[in-house]
């Protein structure tokens, strides 16, 4: 049994369809948001930031307080991969926390922001 020379095999260059808003082939500008239903991504409603040293961070202990850079009332922000979507307000639904969705980003919005 003989061992093809991959040196003497055919190359030829990798031909890709166009990936631009029309790419679906149906000649709209309607994106198939089939395609991507099952991908997992992270969602992260964030409360509030603080910033400390290393130091200060070493310190914490269980009853510390720290102090963060957002008034209370004020909306957390829902962020998917790191990407703010919306804000919102915590609600209790069942003896369980959830967000009430108050404001969403706009589509043109989170992808500018996303890039």
């Amino acid at each position: 049994m003989s061992v093809p020379d991959p040196k003497a095999a055919p190359v030829a260059r990798a031909q890709f369809n166009d990936l631009g808003p029309n790419a679906a082939g149906t000649g709209s500008n309607e994106i198939n948001l089939n395609l991507i239903l099952d991908v997992s991504v992270t969602v992260a409603l964030e409360v509030g930031r603080a910033k400390m040293s290393v130091r200060e961070l070493l310190q914490l202990a269980p009853g510390a307080i720290v102090e963060l850079d957002r008034l209370a009332g004020e909306p957390l922000d829902v962020l998917v991969n790191g990407v703010r979507i919306a804000r919102g307000e915590v609600v209790v639904v069942n003896d369980k926390f959830g967000i009430r969705l108050t404001d969403v980003v706009s589509p043109t919005e989170r992808m500018e922001h996303a890039q």
